[in-house]
């Protein structure tokens, strides 16, 4: 049985799509069957690995509108064992289309429920919003990945996500847990990103992953390519931070 994994910051340009495509394909590398659901209209995800946005007719707009069926959905990306949900810039009209219906925060969790048998892991790319795409995101999820990039507002509206995560935890999915909080585009050179790694592991502990993503040329390069770190460039040290991540999120889940 997968589990399904939201990657979610209220906050943009924390490191979410980043994350979303580069923890993928590092879980696929590794021989896991991963499933990204492409939850944000800015379709990044999608073609981070190597899907043509233009193209896409039935992507995660419809699934959520149920006039598709996710399977039907589905696509191959370009990295090993990783299959894309994805996204097109229509899905930025769906908040409105929802927001009358019965159950709109249940949308996506009715969708992708017969999905968690196929893969080991699904992972969800979250708008850069708490709107209600963000909201079906974490109602149909286990757990959820913050990412939190190691710069001075890092911990402001952290507050924010959190109070909707218990909110979600007492009135959608009461069994939705934080897999883990993510130090992202960390910089040992700067003082500040060594002391926004100390305020979070002080004040959040065991909820911070071990591994931290480092500011990494390669890693911003390879998007444009339409490829994710592990197709790019191997043997950067973002793809030894992103199999890194994948190994610890692994070995928490499969005890």
């Amino acid at each position: 049985m997968g589990k399904i994994i939201a990657i979610a910051n209220q906050k943009g340009g924390v490191g979410k799509t980043t994350t979303s495509v580069n923890l993928a394909a590092s879980l696929g590398a590794l021989e896991k069957k991963v499933l990204l659901i492409d939850a944000d209209p800015q379709a990044n995800a999608s073609s981070g690995l190597g899907i043509n946005v233009d193209a896409v007719e039935v992507g995660s707009y419809q699934v959520l509108e149920h006039t598709k069926s996710a399977k039907e959905a589905i696509v191959a990306s370009n990295a090993p064992n990783v299959d894309v949900i994805p996204a097109h810039i229509d899905l930025v009209a769906i908040e409105i289309e929802l927001v009358d219906k019965d159950d709109r925060e249940y949308m996506l969790k009715k969708a992708v429920l017969d999905l968690k048998s196929d893969y080991d892991y699904i992972l969800i790319d979250c708008a850069p919003s708490l709107g209600l795409l963000t909201l079906n995101a974490l109602t149909a999820s286990d757990s959820v990945i913050i990412p939190i990039q190691c710069e001075y507002f890092a911990l402001e509206g952290l507050g924010k996500l959190l109070n909707t995560i218990k909110s979600v935890q007492k009135i959608h999915n009461e069994t939705l847990d934080i897999e883990g909080m993510l130090l992202t585009m960390f910089d040992s050179r700067l003082r500040l990103s060594n002391q926004v790694v100390e305020e979070v592991q002080k004040h959040f502990s065991d909820m911070v992953f071990e591994t931290i993503i480092q500011r990494n040329v390669r890693l911003g390069e390879a998007p444009s390519y339409g490829e994710s770190i592990i197709n790019y460039d191997v043997s950067s040290k973002g793809a030894a931070n992103y199999l890194s991540l994948a190994k610890e999120l692994i070995k928490k889940n499969e005890f």
